[in-house]
């Protein structure tokens, strides 16, 4: 991914909340054409020291992707955070021109699949993604037939896709300080992406924002 150098993060902390807020991954291969191949899926973040991460997702048995990581193993996965238009009316001079502002990260990994017979596994694998979406579903999950289950099951190939290396962009105009305070305010009161962009603004100290009533 590119990054120019003011958009680049290197805080393993900010690109786990990134992917863990977000976590509709971009998963994407090279077919034998040539030509990528693309699922968009939920993945769950194993973060491990030093900035590692591992990622868990699962796909359709009916979707080829996962042969081709089962021949291919090195993939890429992307996640996209808030991203909105930025109007250059935040700057004080009138010198200025229209982007795009956005958070993301871009993961090279290498997979590994749960094997077909370990429904175990793959029971551990789903019960993590209802744990982050939906806790309560656990117990209906639990109370379906053992039949109904394996027949579920069967029908996913899971996955581990361990991260060789990451990138975080987070392009917010940092190096044009004199147009954060604008530009906050402008998103701060857009739509929900934009309110989310405001929201990192603070995060990452790009404005100061005022204490929390008690």
């Amino acid at each position: 991914m590119y990054i120019p150098p003011p958009f680049a993060s290197q805080d393993a902390a900010i690109a786990a909340r990134l992917m863990r807020e977000h976590p509709l991954a971009s998963l994407v291969t090279v077919g034998d054409d040539g030509l990528p191949v693309v699922t968009h899926l939920p993945l769950h973040v194993q973060q491990g020291g030093a900035g590692h991460f591992t990622l868990w997702g699962h796909v359709a048995r009916a979707n080829p992707q996962w042969r081709q990581l089962a021949v291919r193993p090195r993939a890429t996965v992307t996640f996209m955070g808030p991203h909105a238009y930025m109007s250059p009316s935040v700057y004080p001079d009138l010198t200025r021109v229209p982007t795009w502002s956005y958070l993301a990260v871009h993961s090279e990994v290498t997979a590994r699949l749960i094997d077909h017979d370990d429904a175990d596994a793959k029971d551990r694998l789903l019960k993590c993604l209802i744990g982050e979406h939906e806790p309560t579903y656990a117990q209906q999950w639990r109370d379906l037939s053992p039949e109904f289950q394996r027949k579920m099951l069967a029908g996913i190939v899971g996955f581990e896709l361990k991260v060789d290396r990451w990138q975080c962009a987070l392009k917010l105009n940092q190096h044009r300080p004199e147009a954060h305070a604008a530009m906050h305010a402008q998103y701060a009161a857009g739509t929900p992406n934009e309110r989310a962009l405001a929201d990192w603004m603070g995060v990452l100290g790009l404005v100061s924002l005022p204490e929390p009533k008690e």
